[in-house]
């Protein structure tokens, strides 16, 4: 007797690889794939008799120094933009901006101070 139901989905494994070096998340690769991320997690269990959290780290490691790598080379090869993003992140570098408050012709800033003095023993009147 033949098995009913929907065909199995396999999974081409080499681009599984490519997906996960690129960071996509489960519910990406599960579009991908045509399939729900249940699959996708069985597959991988299958296969690879970890879990797909598991898989997914270590695949996508390797993604991450590939973009870390091309952005340092964007920096020292002279991109500004990541330079500074670059030195926000690893040298503690900021944006700093400096504010100052002056009176009139540089001096200091004047502050009338008024005082307000109610007196409590004084009665209500009805009017």
């Amino acid at each position: 007797m033949a098995e009913m139901g929907r065909p199995r989905i396999e999974i081409e494994w080499t681009e599984f690889d490519k997906l996960c070096q690129m960071v996509a998340t489960l519910t990406e690769i599960a579009g991908w794939f045509n399939c729900s991320e249940d699959t996708i997690e069985r597959r991988v269990k299958e296969k690879h008799k970890i879990t797909f959290a598991e898989y997914h780290k270590k695949k996508s490691s390797s993604g991450k120094i590939s973009l870390r790598r091309a952005q340092f080379k964007a920096a020292l090869g002279g991109n500004v933009t990541m330079m500074i993003w670059l030195g926000k992140q690893h040298l503690d570098q900021k944006d700093k901006t400096t504010t100052e408050h002056t009176g009139a012709d540089g001096g200091p800033i004047k502050q009338d101070v008024t005082v307000l003095f109610i007196d409590s023993t004084e009665s209500k009147q009805e009017v």
